[in-house]
């Protein structure tokens, strides 16, 4: 396949762009920013840009990962998110079924940041009694912050074009794989490497699986037509530990794994007291065929 990845130059791209090519794919990738990965330098946003490397290389399949993200809220106001996430999507999908175009499957990188309300944001200091399983039925979906918004309207381009041109489209919503820490309420300060080992309980997956997931969507997307997923490592807890998991996680997490505690102690690491949620990546692994191949438990194995 000849296949336009956007975002090329960012921390999903850097793994992505390589692994595609090494399977014998042609890749353009197509980021603002200049880097070994990317060989167009330009935005989603320049429609007439989008539309010449469709029509010169020749594309005939499309990863969208580009995006201003969440961390960009402090630096970049509303219309940025709106010209890159909305716009710069509808600009990829108008091109990929114009007349002349040879695309014929899409996939879209999407977030389960735009799953999670500023309630379930709360936790167990807003009052919850239960941490919130989360899986690909929740409704109505209630974002809270503009990367949100607008990562939910570009989902809702990507249904709309499957609908109207029978464009093939997945949308991925990944949770968190990037190396930065973002989310303050859980992060452990003394370690970052203790605080994302952690979150592969119930919201982290690593970049190689972020990609080889995209890997598996582009072969699956003619097939399975239009779907959303969840793309997280397989959480080790179950509906019934929500109650718990939200008022004393680590009491869950010594029952499931009676050896965690002597492995992060040797490191004076610490479990979170609460988790308010837990990502369930059920519906990939059956219906996409995808499973994180690092979890939890591999995270231990690392320790050992």
């Amino acid at each position: 396949m000849n296949i336009l990845v956007t975002g090329s130059s960012g921390w999903l791209g850097q793994t992505l762009v390589p692994k595609l090519v090494r399977e014998g794919h042609k890749v353009v990738g197509l980021d603002p920013e200049p880097g070994a990965t990317t060989s167009v330098v330009g935005s989603v946003v320049d429609r007439a840009l989008v539309r010449r490397v469709i029509r010169d290389e020749g594309i005939t399949a499309m990863i969208h990962a580009a995006a201003r993200h969440k961390p960009h809220i402090e630096t970049h106001d509303n219309s940025e998110f709106v010209a890159v996430n909305v716009q710069g999507t509808l600009n990829l999908l108008e091109e990929a079924v114009a007349p002349g175009s040879a695309v014929d499957r899409f996939v879209f990188t999407s977030t389960t940041s735009l799953m999670i309300s500023q309630q379930i944001r709360d936790g167990k200091a807003g009052g919850a009694k239960e941490a919130a399983w989360i899986d690909e039925t929740m409704a109505p979906l209630k974002p809270r912050n503009i990367y949100g918004v607008t990562k939910l309207a570009a989902e809702e381009l990507c249904r709309l074009f499957n609908h109207l041109h029978r464009l093939p489209v997945l949308v991925l919503r990944t949770s968190r794989f990037f190396p930065e820490e973002d989310d303050m309420a859980h992060a452990i300060r003394q370690s970052g490497e203790n605080t994302k080992a952690n979150e592969f309980l119930f919201r982290r997956l690593s970049v190689e699986d972020a990609a080889e997931a995209h890997v598996v969507a582009l072969a699956k997307a003619r097939e399975i037509g239009f779907d959303t997923f969840i793309v997280s490592a397989m959480t080790p807890f179950r509906r019934e530990d929500c109650r718990e998991l939200i008022a004393d996680a680590p009491a869950v997490v010594s029952r499931l794994f009676p050896e965690y505690l002597a492995l992060y102690e040797k490191r004076g690491w610490t479990m979170f007291d609460t988790v308010d949620r837990i990502y369930d990546a059920g519906k990939a692994a059956r219906v996409l065929g995808f499973t994180c191949r690092t979890g939890f438990r591999e995270v231990l194995d690392t320790l050992r």
